[in-house]
């Protein structure tokens, strides 16, 4: 007789400790979620993490064909430098000839 009363008294236990999990974990709603609603939590995490990953793998492309866009850029402008001004010596081209105008062999600058 005894021995029912401890295992009736562990089992009120255990059933009362579950029910206080349960309050916990589902709050006020009395009725307990199914399988299937845990199934589509874990789906629809799932679903938010793969949008995040694809958002991040998308983020970096952007990124890496911008950089890229921009290091060409700034190579055609050095080339273009390189013609207008092969030798580096001065930041503007100057029209050939008009510096030297009039100036012969003599150095007087009449002819």
């Amino acid at each position: 007789m005894a021995r029912d009363y401890d295992s009736q008294l562990l089992e009120s236990v255990a059933v009362r400790r579950r029910r206080m999990r349960d309050a916990l974990l589902f709050g006020a709603q009395r009725g307990r979620r199914t399988v299937d609603e845990r199934l589509g939590k874990v789906f629809a995490g799932i679903a938010i993490a793969a949008v995040l990953c694809a958002g991040c793998v998308g983020w970096s492309f952007l990124q890496a064909t911008l950089d890229k866009q921009k290091a060409e850029k700034k190579k055609q402008e050095q080339q273009q430098e390189q013609l207008y001004n092969p030798s580096g010596a001065s930041d503007s081209p100057t029209p050939s000839g008009s510096a030297t105008k009039g100036a012969g062999k003599g150095g007087d600058g009449k002819r």
